[in-house]
């Protein structure tokens, strides 16, 4: 595993699951990953990543959650027209 490598992120558009608004968020290094669920910022799946780098992510997550959102809603937006 090669910490120097480029951290990917990648979000889905907003998401109804049992009623709630949600963003699935995918972290990618390498080979390892991790998954986690908006507006919770907790990492749900991880492989590779360290407690440390978890939590990390996850202080991220909390931090950029309204900007996260609103890219999501973009996303959503584009998928109507289609």
């Amino acid at each position: 595993m090669n910490r120097d490598e480029e951290l990917k992120m990648t979000h889905s558009g907003i998401l109804t699951k049992k009623g709630k608004r949600q963003v699935c968020v995918r972290f990618e290094r390498g080979s390892d990953m991790a998954e986690a669920d908006l507006p919770a910022c907790k990492v749900t799946k991880s492989q590779g990543f360290t407690a440390e780098e978890i939590a990390g992510l996850e202080e991220y997550l909390a931090a950029q959650n309204d900007i996260i959102f609103e890219k999501a809603k973009a996303i959503s937006s584009i998928r109507h027209w289609l």
